[in-house]
C-alpha cells in the first residue's frame, strides 16, 4: 500500500462482523422480545450455537474481550450453572427441540473450565439440541491454562477444531501485553490436539501489538507455520481501543507501531502466508487450498459473523453466556455483560438480554452487500437487490461516494457490480462503511480501517 494511501484511508470503521453494527443496538430489545423471536423460529433451520466463558486466569493488556480475571474457580463454577440454566431456557422457548450444526466455544478463556464442566455442557446441549452428523465443535484455547487432561476431554467430546491463541513469539511483545508464552508451551498443546484426534488447528496471530517489529512478526509467521502446521491461520490487527477498554491504558502508546509500519506487517505478513500456501480468506484470514474455508470463498458460500469468517451457514446464532451476541432472523440481542448482573437474571428466570436491535429489509439487503463485499471483496448489486424486490439503481448514491477509492485504484466499478482491488483488500472495510446508514464515520467507537 502506498503510503499516502495508508494515511488517507486509515478510518475509524466497524469490523462488520453483523450490520447493523453492536454500537447501534439499543436497550428497546429485551427477554421478552427475544422469548417472542425465539419462539417463531421457522423448527426447519438449523441452528449455530455459541458459548461464551466470560473468566479467564490473567488478563492479556492487548484484550478486546468481554472477560473477568479470576484465579479461583468457585466465581467460574457460579458463572456455568447460569450458563446452564440459560440453555434449558432458550430450548424451551424455541418450538421444538431444533437441530444445531456448529457449536462454538469462545471467551474469555474456555479452557478455564474444568475438563468435567466442558463435558458437561457438551451434553447438555446435546441433549436439548439435536446435532448433525459431522457437525463442527469449534473451542479457542489458552495454551497456558490448557493441560492433557483438558485436551482429552476435547477430543473424547468430538471436539473438530481448536483455535489456538499464539499472537506473537517475540518475549519482549510478549511482556508488553502481559501474555508470557513461549513457543514450548504452544507446541506442546498442539501436540496434545493431534494426539488426542482433534483433526483441525488454527493459529491466531496479531499484528501492530507494543515493541513488535516487522522482522519480528515475519518471525514468528514462520515459526508458528513450521512449528504448529495450523489448517487456518489468523492475522487480526491489534484494535487498541483504551477509551473503550482500560486495561489497554497499560500499554505505551509511543511503543505502538505506527500506520506505515502497521500497513507493511499487514502486507508482507499476508505475502509470507502465502508463500507457504495458505489461501487469503477476505480481510485477515488464511487456510489450506483444500481446507473447508478455502474452498467457500471459492464457492462463494463464505459468511462473516460475530466470530469472524466462518464456513457455517446457519442463519439463526444462538448465543449463551454474559454478553453474548446471537443474530436470528428478526434482528440482533445481545446478553447482560456484567457477568454477576447476568447470573441475578438468570437467577429470576429471566433471558439476560439487556440490548439488540430489530432489522427490516434494508438492513437484511445492505447486510448482504456488505458480507459479500467482506468475504469474496466482489458484489453483484443488482443480484442482491433483486432478492430483495428491489433494484440496484438505489445504490447509485452509495456507489458514487465509492470515487476516491475508484480514483485511486482500491475498487472498480462496472456498473452496479463492484470489485475491490488487491491493494484495496486492507481497505475493503472503507469500501462497505459506504452502504451502512448507521455509520458516522470518524467515531472514536470503532478501530482503525488496518
Amino acid at each position: 500500500m502506498r503510503p499516502d494511501l495508508a494515511a488517507k484511508y486509515d478510518l475509524r470503521v466497524p469490523r462488520y462482523t453483523s450490520y447493523p453494527t453492536a454500537p447501534h443496538f439499543h436497550p428497546g430489545v429485551t427477554g421478552e422480545t427475544y422469548r417472542k423471536w425465539l419462539g417463531a423460529i421457522d423448527p426447519s433451520l438449523e441452528l449455530s450455537l455459541y458459548m461464551h466463558v466470560a473468566f479467564c486466569a490473567d488478563m492479556c493488556w492487548f484484550c478486546g474481550c468481554h472477560t473477568k480475571v479470576t484465579r479461583r474457580y468457585a466465581p467460574v463454577a457460579t458463572y456455568m450453572d447460569a450458563v446452564w440454566r440459560e440453555i434449558g431456557m432458550v430450548a424451551d422457548a424455541l418450538p421444538q427441540r431444533m437441530t444445531a450444526r456448529h457449536i462454538h466455544f469462545g471467551g474469555g478463556s474456555p479452557t478455564i473450565l474444568t475438563p468435567t464442566d466442558f463435558a458437561k455442557t457438551i451434553d447438555l446441549l446435546k441433549s436439548r439440541f439435536l446435532l448433525k452428523d459431522h457437525s463442527e465443535i469449534a473451542v479457542e484455547l489458552d495454551p497456558r491454562t490448557a493441560d492433557e487432561t483438558y485436551i482429552k476431554t476435547l477430543g473424547e467430546c468430538g471436539v473438530t477444531r481448536a483455535s489456538i491463541g499464539v499472537q506473537d513469539l517475540d518475549p519482549e511483545v510478549q511482556k508488553a501485553i502481559n501474555r508470557i508464552q513461549p513457543f514450548e508451551v504452544s507446541e506442546r498443546v498442539v501436540g496434545w490436539l493431534r494426539q488426542y484426534n482433534v483433526p483441525e488447528v488454527n493459529v491466531d496471530l496479531v499484528y501492530g501489538l507494543p515493541h513488535q517489529t516487522l522482522d519480528g512478526l515475519l518471525k514468528t509467521i514462520e515459526k508458528a507455520i513450521t512449528g504448529f502446521k495450523p489448517r487456518r491461520v489468523a492475522l487480526f490487527g491489534y484494535a487498541h481501543v483504551p477509551w473503550m477498554k482500560k486495561h489497554q491504558r497499560l500499554i505505551p502508546e509511543a511503543a505502538l507501531p505506527d500506520t506505515d509500519t502497521r500497513w507493511q506487517m499487514y502486507e508482507q505478513g499476508c505475502a509470507l502466508l502465502a508463500e507457504h500456501g495458505y489461501v487469503q480468506i477476505g480481510l485477515d484470514h488464511f487456510a489450506a487450498p483444500d481446507d473447508k474455508m478455502a474452498i467457500a470463498l471459492q464457492t462463494k458460500t463464505l459468511n462473516r459473523n460475530f466470530q469472524g469468517y466462518t464456513t457455517d451457514t446457519a442463519s439463526t446464532l444462538i448465543a449463551f453466556g454474559a454478553s453474548g451476541i446471537g443474530s436470528l432472523p428478526q434482528g440482533y440481542v445481545v446478553n447482560e455483560g456484567e457477568v454477576h448482573a447476568y447470573q441475578r437474571m438468570i437467577d429470576d428466570g429471566l433471558l439476560a438480554t439487556s440490548r439488540g436491535i430489530a432489522i427490516n429489509d434494508d438492513d437484511r439487503l445492505r447486510r448482504d452487500i456488505i458480507e459479500r463485499l467482506m468475504c469474496d471483496l466482489e458484489v453483484d448489486i443488482d443480484a442482491v437487490a433483486a432478492a430483495y424486490g428491489v433494484a440496484g439503481s438505489a445504490f447509485e448514491g452509495e456507489i458514487a461516494a465509492l470515487a476516491p477509492l475508484q480514483q485511486d485504484g482500491l475498487v472498480v466499478v462496472e456498473g452496479h457490480r463492484l470489485t475491490v482491488t488487491e491493494e484495496g483488500r486492507t481497505l475493503v472495510r472503507a469500501v462497505c462503511a459506504a452502504f451502512d446508514t448507521y455509520l458516522k464515520v470518524g467515531e472514536q467507537r470503532h478501530s482503525k480501517a488496518v
